[in-house]
């Protein structure tokens, strides 16, 4: 299964983001601006698909990245320094949906950004935006723990291996909550969108 990392790929700062992870561990506020400013926006583009409320995204980001500055010392370099503060963020943004059972986690708060950077696209990207859409809607009736792997992998780009360690379970779990995932998603989607079928990258094995 293929998948696809985002601009934010840790691959070639991992050994910086080590660095600055032991310099917070010794109070080092610099270093922590540093990776504050690294993650706050990869962070917040990945919870805005579960809420719509900036507040409660700016909420969970500053709660991950205060773990962060706290926990720094407890990180034992058994997985990249992405997917443990990924974990903190699964486990902050888990929590508030466990809190707020009722709040509606369609992603409109990432449609909007979308809509303020393009006011006027083309009938091309209009047609981009409504797939995107239909997409949303479709992860959005999905089972949380199912919809949470198909975020981090595709929208994420993490491993198999690495959502195992975010979420705490074993990898087999990860590639059944998948499978699954994508069969809701070819059963759910042509009734959303019609009969068009289900975007490559997720539809692939």
């Amino acid at each position: 299964m293929e998948q696809t990392r985002t601009d934010d790929d840790p691959a070639s700062g991992s050994a910086t983001e080590l660095d600055w992870l032991r310099a917070i561990a010794r109070q080092d506020r610099a270093a922590f601006e540093q990776l504050y400013r690294r993650y706050h926006g990869l962070l917040s583009r990945f919870l805005s698909r579960f809420t719509a409320r900036r507040d409660v995204i700016e909420e969970m980001v500053n709660e991950t990245l205060w773990v962060v500055w706290r926990t720094a010392g407890s990180f034992r370099g058994e997985s990249k320094v992405r997917t443990w503060i990924i974990g903190i963020a699964y486990r902050c943004l888990m929590k508030h949906l466990r809190d707020h059972p009722l709040e509606p986690t369609y992603g409109a708060g990432e449609r909007d950004q979308e809509a303020l950077h393009d006011p006027a696209p083309d009938e091309s990207d209009a047609r981009q935006a409504e797939l995107r859409d239909w997409l949303r809607h479709g992860l959005a009736l999905l089972p949380d723990e199912q919809r949470m792997t198909i975020e981090l992998a595709y929208f994420l780009g993490q491993s198999c291996e690495e959502i195992a360690a975010i979420m705490n379970c074993a990898v087999g779990t990860v590639k059944a909550r998948m499978f699954h995932a994508r069969l809701r998603l070819r059963n759910t989607l042509p009734a959303l969108g019609g009969d068009a079928p289900l975007p490559s990258h997720i539809a692939r094995a």
